[in-house]
């Protein structure tokens, strides 16, 4: 029988996550020719070539791939075993690791652990703010537990490493000076404000985001500013700069005067989808379900509130 080892499996997936050798001995801190060494091993003991020559770097062969993907059952399953024992030594203790986009952490992350707080006090939820990017290298390297990001920038539901876990349709409404023209116009459309002045980040989720949604309008927006702070585009816009696209999420419980009115597109409704994702075979840990709990239900909740 074909002999496995965990730990050099995981020095290959990390390869293959990292892409170089020097990068996957950085996370692993191990040094290159360690790693190296262990990759060797692992192909003399399953009797396959596992890397080939690239140019000046290495890239896994098809063998590779095959070995991962039944791996990745493996890793998943001793998620899941950890996951029970973490129950057992645990029990309504324990710690969960959150890696948040900016505007999820003040509407759904903290009113979850002040639910939390009150229902389970030995839980402790420990917030670290980040885009996508960093925060499924966090999830990936176990250095988070769970990811909060936009649906359009978390991994595919093909991504064997992550269970995905739906929260909101967070609506997208426009900001508009209080004297606009159309600022109390009925049954504003996006399309209305084509030739508009907008208002947002040069780069990154926000750009990708506000771009998409006009163009689905059928028109692509003049940017007359770049910012990435609510606080400053809001700000801009009630100086009378521009009009901006902006998550309910984050105008909620926005402080401004009254310089600003927003207004909900009636036809044609921008969203952003926010996600939960955790590395698959994890999600049945219990001081995680009670977090991704507690997070569907303060979802559900906002939900509500915008539907009514």
């Amino acid at each position: 029988m074909t002999e496995w080892d965990i730990k050099k499996l995981h020095i290959l997936r990390t390869l293959r996550d990292r892409g170089t050798v020097t990068a996957t001995a950085e996370t692993l801190l191990m040094t290159p020719s360690a790693v190296s060494q262990q990759l060797t091993n692992l192909a003399r003991q399953l009797g396959v070539p596992l890397l080939e020559a690239h140019g000046r770097r290495v890239r896994l062969t098809d063998a590779a791939h095959l070995v991962l993907r039944h791996a990745e059952a493996v890793f998943a399953q001793l998620e899941r075993a950890d996951a029970e024992l973490d129950g057992y030594l645990r029990g309504e203790a324990g710690q969960v690791r959150v890696a948040a986009f900016s505007t999820s952490v003040p509407a759904l992350l903290v009113p979850a652990v002040r639910q939390l707080r009150t229902a389970h006090p030995g839980l402790r939820v420990r917030i670290r703010e980040a885009e996508a990017g960093e925060a499924y290298e966090l999830l990936t390297a176990g250095e988070a537990d769970l990811a909060l990001s936009l649906a359009a920038h978390a991994p595919t539901a093909r991504d064997a490493r992550f269970s995905r876990v739906p929260l909101l349709a967070d609506p997208l409404d426009v900001a508009l000076p209080a004297g606009h023209p159309l600022a109390g116009a009925p049954g504003l459309r996006l399309a209305d404000l084509a030739a508009e002045p907008w208002i947002f980040g040069g780069s990154g989720p926000w750009s990708e985001i506000t771009t998409a949604a006009c163009e689905a309008a059928g028109f692509v927006p003049e940017q007359a500013h770049s910012a990435s702070g609510w606080t400053a585009i809001l700000a801009m816009v009630e100086a009378g700069l521009g009009i901006a696209l902006v998550p309910r999420m984050a105008a909620a419980d926005r402080r401004s005067g009254t310089g600003v009115v927003m207004r909900v597109l009636s036809a044609d409704q921008p969203r952003r989808h926010v996600v939960a994702a955790v590395r698959r075979g994890a999600e049945d840990a219990p001081a995680l379900a009670r977090v991704l709990a507690a997070l569907r239900q303060v979802a559900v909740e906002r939900e509500n509130v915008q539907q009514g």
